[in-house]
């Protein structure tokens, strides 16, 4: 088994390009590298410099692979096809330029879903031809990114979003082509959903192609998902925990990974909030020592 362990700005508390409290980039590229990581995701596109050599050189000084991208925009919204198309087409060009191999696509937050995060039995549902208009509309970006930039598409399920919880993800898988979609299995996303991150896993194995690394911590789950608590505030309240100190079986995940003889890359994701008093390299850092300690 051939592992190899990245890490995200969002760890840095960067979830938008344009948000004035995001660290410097460069500061995140030199923590990422100095907490052990050997890859980086791309951030919100627009937070890295889009310019190849500016950021070629960059990732070359620290030592450093770019892992992949993600696009967080509202594919659910048809109104909003412009700007998730715009971060889907410059999202892949950034990725190509540097040889990165994941696009990731997730369905941003969506204030009818929000309320109901991590409690699918009370969430609102699209009726049918909404569903088939919202799937056709991650299928093309899907088919975008795999054939005319040679990328790997993984979806990846979010709390909040339209693609949250276990049967919605299984209903696309079921419709849209492995040919062009794969998995980016979030462990964390999964759990607070309400469902098992590592049965998923043993079901589903075989189209999981990147992995997303993230803890909950119970007790907060427990209180957000009683008080609807919105997913950022959520995030303040640290439900996403350091990894191993959460509800997420790691062990037993790096097990399915080693019964399958999966390679590639396994990112640590830990959304945190960048207005609190907060160290994301001490978290990295200690990310990384746990995640050697079972293995990795």
């Amino acid at each position: 088994m051939t592992i190899r362990i990245g890490n995200a700005p969002c760890s840095w508390g960067v979830e938008f390009a344009g948000d004035p409290r995001n660290p410097a980039w460069r500061t995140v590229l030199k923590e990422n590298a100095e907490a052990g990581y050997t890859g980086i995701e791309l951030g919100p596109v627009g937070f890295m410099p889009e310019d190849p050599a500016e950021l070629g050189e960059a990732l070359a000084e620290h030592d450093l692979e770019l892992i992949g991208g993600v696009v967080f925009r509202p594919f659910h919204d048809p109104a909003a096809w412009d700007d998730v198309l715009d971060g889907s087409v410059r999202t892949c060009k950034a990725l190509a330029a540097h040889g990165a191999q994941h696009l990731v696509l997730i369905d941003s937050i969506s204030p009818r879903r929000a309320p109901t995060a991590g409690r699918a039995d009370a969430a609102e549902q699209m009726d049918a031809a909404e569903w088939a208009a919202y799937r056709d509309r991650i299928a093309q970006i899907a088919k975008m990114g795999a054939e005319e930039y040679g990328l790997t598409v993984g979806i990846h399920a979010h709390a909040a979003g339209f693609m949250d919880f276990e049967p919605e993800l299984e209903r696309l898988l079921n419709e849209v082509s492995d040919d062009i979609l794969k998995i980016c299995f979030d462990t964390g996303h999964h759990s607070y959903a309400g469902f098992d991150p590592v049965a998923f896993m043993k079901r589903h194995i075989d189209r999981i192609s990147y992995m997303h690394f993230k803890d909950i911590d119970p007790v907060v789950k427990a209180d957000v998902i009683a008080k609807s608590t919105g997913f950022y505030e959520a995030c303040g309240q640290g439900i996403f925990c350091n990894l191993g100190q959460g509800d997420v079986d790691f062990p037993s995940v790096r097990q399915v990974l080693l019964d399958a003889g999966f390679e590639g890359w396994c990112t640590v994701e830990q959304d945190c909030d960048p207005t609190l008093d907060v160290r994301p390299m001490d978290d990295a850092v200690a990310n990384r020592k746990y995640l050697e300690s079972i293995g990795f």
